[in-house]
Parts: structure tokens; C-alpha cells; sequence
């Protein structure tokens, strides 16, 4: 009585023991009984192996009947026909025999034939059903870790709340901060790039005129052109440093 209960109670915590390790892994548990039924059927096809062995033997039995039937069938006729009735009635005996064993050997042969038959389509469907098993298991395998990605990232956006009371949300903000304030001096410097740009451009004119005038008095001087063609006039050639200078601040 005593054993009797310490055995349901090793059994219950056994029980408990397997439950823990199919809700750890369960996926791992699925290939595990996937790997002892392919195991089994390789055992199941060697026997069927075999048994398809013992057929061609008893197949082999019932052709070597069939031949010795049909000899003692020549022989009686070729007895009868030689007059020979004795040995015709010997080799009659040997035919009721062989005949006997025929029979025997040919129910044995159709009995053998429909049990591998029956255990040929046993190992086959075992086959079919072994396939759907390892296609659900590559199937749940995927969707278990689907789920998992799912609830992680779930939580992660649980976890990770963007708004400007965080600390990431903070830091974001002191990021932004520092892109406006970099934006900002850029276009500052763009901006103080362009001034006196101006000026720049109309000293730099009056710079090339006066050039000018100065090549074309060279000329006159010269005799290369006349002031009339140079088209120098008298308040032109008459332009003092003053006169320049005031120019240039123009």
C-alpha cells in the first residue's frame, strides 16, 4: 500500500519534471519525438526489409512446386504412353503430393503477400505522417519565434517612451538645440561673407578705367592714336590724384 502511493507520487513529480522541460523548449521537445519516430520507422522498413525477404523465398517455393508438378505430369504421360503403368502410378502419387504442397506453399505465398502489402502501407503512411510532422514543426518553430520578436518589440516600445520628460527625450532635445545653433553660424558666416563685396567690386572698376585712360594717354603720347580717335578728353587728361580719390570713394 505504502509503495503503491510512493509510486503515484514519483510519478506526479515526473510528470511535473517532463511538463517543465516541454514548456521550456517545446520546439526541442517536438524533435526529439520526431527523431525516436524516424527511428522507429528505419527499424519498421529493415522488418519490412526482411519480411519481403521471406516472400521471395516462399515465392521461389512455389515455382520450384509448380516445375516439379509439371514434370511428374510429363512423366505420367510418357509412361502411359510407353505402356509403363506401375511407374506412371508411382510418379501419380509423387504428383498428388506435389500438388499438396503447391497448394500449400501458394496459400502461404498470398498470406505473406498481404501482410507485407498491409505493412508496406503501414510504414508509408507512417512516412506521410512523419513528413506533416517535421513541416509543423519548422512551421511552429517559426511562428514561436514571430511571437517572440512581436512581444519583445511590444515592450520595447512600452519601454522606450520619446516624450520630452524622458531622459532620451532630453538628450534629443539638447541634440536639436546643437543643430539650430550650427545652422545658425553658418548663416551667419554666409551672411558676413557678403559685405563689403561692393565696395570690393567698385574700387576694382574704377581701378580698370583709370587703366584704361592711362594706356590711351600712353598712345596719344606715342603718336600710336591721335586724342581725337583715342577719344581722351581735356578734362580727362586734367584728372589729379584728388580728383581719383574722390572718384574712388564714389
Amino acid at each position: 500500500m505504502i509503495f503503491g502511493k510512493l509510486w503515484v507520487t514519483l510519478q506526479a513529480q515526473l510528470n511535473k519534471l517532463a511538463n517543465f522541460f516541454w514548456a521550456s523548449d517545446p520546439i526541442a521537445q517536438m524533435q526529439y519525438e520526431y527523431d525516436q519516430a524516424v527511428e522507429e520507422l528505419k527499424g519498421g522498413r529493415e522488418g519490412v526489409a526482411q519480411y519481403r525477404a521471406l516472400v521471395e523465398q516462399v515465392m521461389r517455393r512455389v515455382a520450384n512446386d509448380k516445375a516439379q508438378v509439371a514434370n511428374l505430369e510429363a512423366r505420367i504421360k510418357a509412361y502411359l504412353q510407353a505402356g509403363d503403368r506401375e511407374t506412371a502410378a508411382k510418379h501419380a502419387l509423387d504428383l498428388q503430393k506435389a500438388k499438396t504442397q503447391l497448394a500449400e506453399n501458394e496459400h502461404n505465398l498470398k498470406m505473406h503477400e498481404e501482410a507485407y502489402e498491409n505493412n508496406l502501407t503501414k510504414i508509408k503512411h507512417a512516412g506521410k505522417k512523419l513528413a506533416d510532422i517535421r513541416d509543423k514543426i519548422t512551421r511552429y518553430d517559426a511562428e514561436l519565434k514571430m511571437s517572440r520578436a512581436e512581444a519583445e518589440m511590444a515592450e520595447l516600445a512600452n519601454t522606450f517612451n520619446f516624450d520630452v520628460t524622458t531622459d532620451f527625450g532630453q538628450i534629443e532635445q539638447v541634440i536639436h538645440d546643437k543643430i539650430n545653433l550650427n545652422r545658425a553660424k553658418s548663416r551667419v558666416a554666409t551672411d558676413l561673407s557678403s559685405e563689403g563685396v561692393a565696395d570690393i567690386k567698385r574700387e576694382e572698376a574704377v581701378e580698370k578705367n583709370m587703366a584704361e585712360q592711362a594706356l590711351r594717354e600712353f598712345e596719344t603720347q606715342m603718336g600710336m592714336v591721335t586724342p581725337e580717335s583715342a577719344g581722351i578728353t581735356a578734362s580727362q587728361k586734367e584728372l589729379g590724384p584728388a580728383q581719383v580719390e574722390t572718384l574712388k570713394q564714389s
